[in-house]
């Protein structure tokens, strides 16, 4: 398995004794972590700690996990990883527009947790390395190197997951991507047939590109296979 040494992760758990189970095995796989129990705290301590990625606990004093996504989204360009104990939480965490990236389900398998974040890693690396810096179609701009989109000469506020799944799919203009490509390069796990993240994903994205929700005509549902980016469709 591929590892990030020395990766700096900001560890936010108001359970001490679990936090300190978690910073141990972490350590141990090479990366540098702090920890955080307070909510209100996280953002000073960002600012601060200059993480790579956080793991983020809904459930803190303070501020909850969901405050603190708002709270740091706008300037943190960072994957961010949830942590819920409820399984319920998860249609919440990818359907609120707060910018996390992955969860993983408590109690929480430490090996489990260390492939998460060695894959947000590996995509955040290299979609910093993208060889083509610009991406246009009509009034749709993407810029890689400041991962910005632009349409129609206004800027579309999109959240990192969002930005790497729509570059893919632009890249890849005119064929269909495959949904388990997209989870393998994009999630980085395979795709179990009941993973909905990316579903959600398209359905913001659509939004806010100002796709017809229910007949697509930019990003377009293949059904049984994958999605498909319409290149002329942005005129």
């Amino acid at each position: 398995m591929e590892h990030f040494l020395m990766a700096k992760i900001l560890l936010v758990e108001d359970d001490i004794r679990l936090a300190s189970l978690v910073q141990s095995f972490l350590t141990q796989h090479g990366f540098v972590v702090q920890l955080q129990s307070q909510g209100d705290a996280v953002a000073e301590h960002c600012r601060q700690f200059q993480p790579d990625l956080i793991v983020l606990d809904l459930m803190l004093p303070g501020l909850d996990g969901f405050g603190v996504c708002r709270q740091i989204r706008p300037w943190y360009k960072g994957p961010v990883l949830i942590l819920t104990a409820k399984q319920g939480d998860i249609d919440q965490v990818l359907g609120l527009e707060l910018g996390a990236d992955d969860y993983v389900i408590k109690p929480v398998e430490p090996r489990v947790l260390v492939a998460r974040i060695n894959a947000l890693l590996r995509r955040s690396q290299s979609s910093h390395k993208s060889e083509q810096q610009e991406l246009q179609f009509d009034r749709l701009l993407l810029k890689q190197r400041s991962r910005e989109t632009w349409y129609d000469n206004e800027r579309v506020d999109l959240t990192s997951y969002e930005f790497d799944l729509l570059w893919m799919l632009a890249k890849h203009a005119g064929q269909t991507v495959k949904r388990e490509a997209i989870h393998q390069q994009i999630i980085g796990r395979e795709y179990d047939g009941l993973d909905r993240t990316v579903d959600v994903r398209i359905s913001h994205l659509r939004r806010k590109l100002g796709d017809n929700a229910e007949t697509p005509f930019r990003i377009k549902t293949v059904w049984g296979k994958g999605y498909l980016f319409v290149a002329d469709a942005w005129l």
